[in-house]
């Protein structure tokens, strides 16, 4: 669905408007060509060499200096990388609240207060006692971070596990709707199930039969890692280990082992509980692993992407773990502002981002670092605070307009899921979620990105937003990274309300200032940093990118804000169902 979608987005985007529907194509097939040229040379943005060729009125009103000011403060030490729990979110989350009143916004938490409450368990696993696969012969022994990475969800002092069997279980993926299923009844119970990252279809050639089948590079959520995860704990696996590769995960090494051990989730019990040990293994220690067992992981990976696959058990092999393991409970905060509508205030426009990154931590090398999260996601919550600055200044919308500031979405969008689950407006007249997660410090450009294009209509305004910017909109250049279901508006999706997420990593933007070229080497540079210590603020940045694309998510909310008009999912979406069943309460709509 995704692809087809994709193609009919940027079809219909060319054909508009005459002489400007040429233009808007021939941007989108230069991007489309240049993008497979590599860049050449450096191409880095100083201050002197930044565009100045975009009117400010493009981003009109939203502020690129305010925006660049809040993330120096959001990305500074002081902050200490704001971590669920830490004393770094307490400093967050009372800045945000002073910002939200100086706008002059109201409290729209819980209790007539700022915040609502996200109650959270806090893992961290130690220095494992034991770590080791044996085998008839012999005994690989395993390294956590140099050749494992595991945490635990559970609320245990000790993570045990003893002798448990290995299961090789392909793509993982249970899709009966695409004629699909990994599992053949295999038992997982007490088993240590073993998966390769995104779906069957992700490296198939053209001519295998499952090409296509998942929507080929464009990752569906049978692919992500929390997939797999749950798939195991329904299933009874005591352990899940993910098979790690760059182009499957969309990230390297060095993202899996970024959270240091810790692990935060909302605490779980009887069948809803997560599996005791979840991870990924390396790809050479996992074929080191395989071999030792008299199997073949690369042709393995192949075989995985039939359909007829059947679980393999490695010979022999049994698994054991012995790790203490350190448990707290915490109450972290959501924050929540609103403003409340003149006509019709149980109706609600939502905009979002999260405010948490993963705080301090340990490197490979063993030196502690903080990794600031200044654009990810310190760039969304500046359009945030931007667009509550805009509604404030004018008059009162006529919906209840809300400003959310999350926590824990690094840690697995807990803290929107929370309020989906436990909301603070009814989602039944949520009329839109917008969220920002990862906005370009590049400077003005010629494009913008939609993760998940096709989905609904709200897609359709930003795309005509943005055609008034004198911008293209194009569907995610890189769907394998599955960003539509890695950031804040996917609980609210699920729960119905149609969503629009700008996130700037979805592909290269065509800058004013040196076209894709110049985009991919501020995406790939930014991309060297995704979790690291070295996603910093800048006075290098040019913000006016980042500026564009808020003023585009604030446009088509205010539109919103001052109508009665209700968003739809497109026909064929998975999220269509679940909105049908409140039409009611919406006049049918």
């Amino acid at each position: 669905m995704m692809r087809t979608t994709d193609h009919t987005l940027r079809s219909r985007l060319v054909r508009q408007g005459g002489m400007q529907g040429l233009r808007r194509g021939l941007l989108a097939c230069a991007a489309s060509a240049t993008v497979l040229v590599a860049a050449a040379g450096s191409l880095g943005l100083s201050v002197a060499a930044q565009a100045k060729e975009v009117s400010p009125s493009v981003y009109a009103p939203i502020s690129p200096e305010r925006m660049s000011d809040a993330m120096k403060v959001l990305g500074s030490d002081a902050f200490e990388g704001r971590a669920p729990g830490s004393p770094g979110e307490a400093k967050t989350v009372a800045w945000l609240i002073e910002q939200y009143k100086q706008i002059g916004l109201e409290p729209a938490g819980e209790n007539g207060g700022w915040t609502q409450r996200v109650p959270l368990q806090h893992t961290r696993v130690g220095k494992p006692d034991l770590l080791q696969v044996v085998f008839a012969k012999n005994t690989l022994k395993l390294e956590q971070v140099q050749d494992v990475y595991f945490t635990t969800a559970r609320g245990v002092d000790r993570l045990t596990i003893r002798n448990a069997p290995l299961v090789f279980v392909g793509y993982g993926v249970h899709a009966p709707e695409r004629g699909w299923d990994d599992f053949k009844g295999v038992d997982l119970k007490g088993k240590i199930s073993v998966f390769l990252i995104n779906d069957p279809d992700f490296d198939a050639k053209p001519d295998e039969a499952v090409a296509g089948k998942f929507g080929g590079r464009a990752m569906t959520y049978y692919g992500r890692w929390t997939y797999k995860y749950e798939e195991a704990a329904r299933r009874g696996a005591i352990g899940a280990l993910i098979v790690h590769d760059t182009p499957g995960a969309a990230y390297g090494w060095s993202t899996v082992i970024a959270p240091g051990g810790e692990s935060f989730d909302i605490a779980q019990s009887g069948e809803a509980q997560p599996v005791l040990m979840q991870g990924w293994i390396s790809t050479p220690a996992a074929t080191k692993l395989f071999a030792q067992a008299g199997l073949d992981l690369p042709a393995l990976r192949v075989q995985a992407r039939q359909a007829s696959f059947k679980p393999v058990t490695l010979p022999t092999a049994r698994f054991s773990l012995d790790v203490p393991v350190e448990v707290s409970h915490l109450e972290s905060q959501n924050v929540l502002g609103k403003l409340t509508g003149s006509k019709h205030p149980d109706e609600t426009v939502m905009f979002g981002a999260h405010w948490d990154a993963f705080g301090m931590s340990k490197d490979a090398q063993g030196q502690t670092v903080i990794r600031h999260g200044a654009i990810d996601d310190g760039s969304g919550v500046a359009g945030v605070l931007e667009i509550a600055r805009a509604f404030k200044a004018g008059p009162r919308p006529e919906r209840t307009v809300m400003f959310a500031s999350w926590t824990a979405e690094e840690r697995g969008l807990l803290g929107s899921a929370w309020y989906a689950a436990h909301p603070m407006a009814p989602l039944e007249k949520t009329a839109a979620n917008f969220t920002m997660d990862v906005l370009q410090m590049a400077g003005p450009s010629r494009n913008v990105f939609m993760v998940g294009a096709g989905q609904d209509t709200v897609q359709d305004d930003i795309a005509a937003a943005a055609e008034k910017q004198g911008r293209v909109m194009l569907p995610e250049a890189m769907p394998e990274r599955g960003a539509f279901y890695r950031a804040d508006h996917l609980p609210f999706a699920r729960a119905g309300v149609p969503v629009a997420a700008l996130m700037d990593m979805a592909g290269y933007p065509d800058l004013l200032n040196g076209g894709v070229p110049a985009g991919r080497k501020w995406l790939q540079d930014y991309m060297a940093c995704y979790h690291q210590a070295c996603d910093a603020w800048s006075p290098d940045w040019d913000v006016r990118g980042a500026a564009e694309d808020v003023a585009l998510l604030y446009t088509v909310g205010r539109s919103l804000a001052f109508s009665q008009n209700w968003p739809q999912w497109k026909a064929g979406s998975e999220f269509a169902a679940i909105r049908a069943k409140s039409a009611a309460v919406r006049g049918g709509q």
